[in-house]
């Protein structure tokens, strides 16, 4: 059985930092790619950065680019989110996701379809 298992989010102020990290288990770790989305209340989910199956190409978007850095451990099956500078913006669950295929140039890590399995969501609170 697939399982993804996010850990590290809760409450902190503007401009601190926090790591995700992404417990994977029930499938190859190394061969798949994977990303991060998350979901603000009230609104839709959004792709944050994704990262191929080696590690070697990473994926950002826009609204985090140069705060955010994504990573993995294939020897322990884990994927990290680290964050840095945050915003009140930045505020919503957060998701680790596998992606079906391998991200690069023919598959557009923003699009949602790619990813076939979810974690429960770990959430994340920047406020004063």
């Amino acid at each position: 059985e697939v399982q993804l298992v996010e850990s590290g989010g809760g409450l902190v102020q503007p401009g601190g930092s926090l790591r995700l990290s992404c417990a994977a288990s029930g499938f190859t770790f190394k061969i798949y790619s994977m990303s991060w989305v998350r979901q603000a209340p009230g609104k839709g989910p959004e792709w944050v950065s994704g990262i191929n199956s080696g590690g070697g190409s990473t994926y950002y978007a826009d609204s985090v680019k140069g705060r955010f850095t994504i990573s993995r451990d294939n020897a322990k099956n884990a994927l990290y989110l680290q964050m840095n500078s945050l915003k009140p913006e930045d505020t919503a669950v957060y998701y680790c996701v596998r992606s079906l295929r391998s991200l690069g140039s023919h598959s557009d890590p923003a699009d949602l379809l790619l990813y076939d399995y979810w974690g429960q969501g770990t959430q994340v609170t920047v406020s004063s």
